[in-house]
């Protein structure tokens, strides 16, 4: 069951930076440009807690994002936590973000690690690949 808006937008943004959604990724979510790739990394991450798949969508770079997803088809999924290892600026608009997003799923515990391409395109960050340490492995 999801949370009325007005406390959704005062409860703790799901990305841990522990901002209020609004104040964090919830910003981001209503259309405003994330200043860098983890700020993206960790909307993206976010959208994923609140099945917001447009947002993910609009986040993919257009050449390797997928026609749609089927986050409500992941309701036994439920989301963790987020650690950031590394925010890594490679080039004047690219970056490599490193996280591991703890969720849960028919009962077990899970992680997710993985190193993530982001570029940047008028002024707005894009999510491009990843390269993927652990899927899904035990937490």
């Amino acid at each position: 069951m999801s949370k009325p808006r007005s406390e959704a937008a005062t409860s703790a943004c799901p990305c841990g930076s522990g901002l209020a959604y609004d104040d964090c990724c919830g910003r981001y979510h209503a259309g405003a440009p994330a200043p860098d790739a983890e700020a993206l990394m960790r909307s993206r991450y976010c959208a994923y807690v609140l099945d917001n798949e447009p947002y993910v969508i609009a986040t993919w770079h257009r050449t390797t994002r997928p026609a749609r997803l089927d986050l409500a088809g992941g309701a036994t999924t439920r989301w963790l936590g987020l650690e950031v290892r590394r925010h890594v600026v490679t080039g004047e608009h690219t970056a490599l973000v490193e996280f591991i997003a703890r969720f849960k799923t028919g009962g077990r515990a899970r992680r997710l690690h993985e190193t993530s391409r982001f570029v940047r395109e008028d002024g707005r960050w894009f999510y491009i690949d990843g390269e993927l340490r652990d899927r899904g492995a035990p937490a």
